[in-house]
């Protein structure tokens, strides 16, 4: 059995700012409260609430100014990776466009790790995509299968970065996935791409697998903007 371990006193205040920054009760550009009175507002030390700014400061969601107020930076122009990992856990708070933002994103990085997990594991791709011929109709399943999927493409492709990149938005990819799926059309669209991408990987074809999932995610992204829903 894995236990759940509990969370660090840092830990609880860092989520709590976090928080309290994406609702606006500390908005962009505003000063957090002086030191003493938001340890007592968080229930926590002074130094754990120290140590817990430092984390904060250091994925770029305020700017710790000695001598002044503690600022909340514009963390959509100032924050990082740590700051979008983060932002996927709380996805209430996101701007109803991120959704879109996101899939542009996967747009440009999905066909560039999928190319080349293709021309460096084409065996290992074509394993990975026999799998879906026996998924369930479901949305979460096929959330969990197409989170997989590009998961291991970004493993095969030999290129570190993109699977930080990826597991950086991982939570919010499951929330949005559930969203997206919930659509047999979609699910159906998947499938056909699934199917075409196999295809593709078992003639070894990375160049055609590119531009198939190129032209997949394009699509993809505009079935999202006819959603014109809201993340959650």
């Amino acid at each position: 059995m894995n236990w759940e371990l509990p969370q660090k006193p840092a830990e609880i205040s860092e989520s709590r700012l976090i928080d309290a920054i994406l609702s606006g009760q500390f908005p962009i550009d505003s000063n957090l409260p002086a030191e003493r009175e938001l340890a007592v507002t968080l229930g926590v030390t002074r130094p754990t609430l120290r140590e817990t700014l430092q984390r904060l400061a250091r994925d770029g969601w305020i700017e710790i100014r000695h001598g002044k107020p503690t600022r909340v930076r514009d963390y959509w122009r100032e924050g990082n990776l740590g700051v979008l990992a983060a932002i996927a856990r709380y996805p209430g708070s996101l701007p109803v466009d991120f959704p879109v933002n996101l899939l542009s994103l996967r747009s440009l990085l999905a066909p560039a790790y999928t190319q080349l997990a293709v021309e460096r594991a084409s065996g290992a791709v074509v394993e990975l995509l026999q799998s879906f011929q026996n998924l369930d109709d479901d949305p979460l399943v096929f959330t969990e299968f197409d989170w997989r999927l590009q998961l291991e493409l970004t493993l095969l492709s030999g290129n570190p970065v993109f699977t930080l990149i990826y597991n950086s938005f991982t939570d919010l990819y499951r929330v949005l996935g559930v969203v997206y799926f919930q659509h047999a059309d979609y699910r159906s669209l998947s499938q056909r791409f699934y199917r075409n991408l196999l295809k593709y990987a078992a003639a070894n074809d990375a160049v055609g697998a590119g531009k198939l999932v190129r032209e997949t995610m394009t699509s993809s992204q505009m079935l999202w903007q006819g959603l014109k829903v809201s993340p959650v």
